[in-house]
């Protein structure tokens, strides 16, 4: 990937390439919270089960073309190309950290 993320994002765009559950939880705090268009996935085990139900079976795979910060948060946004109607979307994800983490993101088309 060309542009410079912080590490926990780039961690989680790297394992949602790969549909790596496990590496897309990694850089999540245990209390993080995941807003998905509105509907709230709070600690790892809800994330997860996004994850697992909405985001692999889909093959949904996420690519960044642009960053900046905003209000603290960092936003990131590009396509998101998968086996679902109306695939690619552009999609605008907001990610809150905190020590090195993920603490939020909300994702929104």
């Amino acid at each position: 990937m060309s542009m410079s993320l912080p590490k926990p994002i780039a961690d989680y765009v790297e394992a949602n390439a790969r549909l790596d559950v496990d590496g897309m939880l990694k850089p999540f705090l245990r209390d993080a919270v995941f807003i998905d268009n509105g509907k709230h996935f709070e600690g790892q085990a809800a994330i997860r089960q996004l994850l697992e139900e909405e985001v692999v079976p889909v093959k949904a795979i996420f690519t960044p073309d642009t960053v900046r910060e905003e209000d603290g948060d960092v936003v990131v946004e590009g396509p998101a190309r998968g086996d679902f109607p109306g695939s690619p979307l552009r999609f605008t994800y907001r990610f809150t950290l905190l020590d090195g983490a993920i603490k939020t993101l909300e994702t929104t088309v």
